[in-house]
């Protein structure tokens, strides 16, 4: 993987037609559109069906399909082209993710349970 890398939070509606009629193929098809740009799948999982708020390429109903990926940041650019002309993908939505925030959201992703860190504790302060 390239260094100048970054993780990203990618939403895709996808056709819900289509993937009604084949789940696992639909699922696959997206994953393989990021794939082909060397990026590396980190979590990717149906997030909800929903009816649009207005109707995109003639469908009235989605299937959002959340997926968090690391990708080199040149590569961007050819994943978007790759969606626009895929007639699974309605809309697509790409964000980079601040370092800081990527373990975090990654394990909330898979459904991990974490922590909070203890709060330090405050020596020295208040009243004497």
């Amino acid at each position: 993987m390239a260094e100048n890398s970054a993780v990203y939070e990618g939403l895709f509606i996808l056709d819900a037609n289509k993937f009604a009629r084949e789940r696992e193929g639909v699922a696959r098809e997206v994953e393989s559109l990021v794939e082909a740009v060397d990026g590396e799948i980190l979590v990717s999982r149906l997030w909800e069906e929903r009816r649009l708020a207005y109707p995109i390429k003639g469908q009235r109903k989605g299937a959002y399909w959340l997926m968090y990926f690391r990708l080199p940041t040149l590569r961007v650019t050819e994943l978007t082209r790759a969606c626009e002309i895929n007639d699974s993908v309605l809309r697509q939505l790409f964000v980079k993710l601040p370092p800081a925030l990527v373990d975090p959201i990654i394990a909330h992703a898979k459904g991990e349970t974490t922590e909070p860190a203890a709060e330090p504790e405050v020596v020295g302060a208040g009243a004497e």
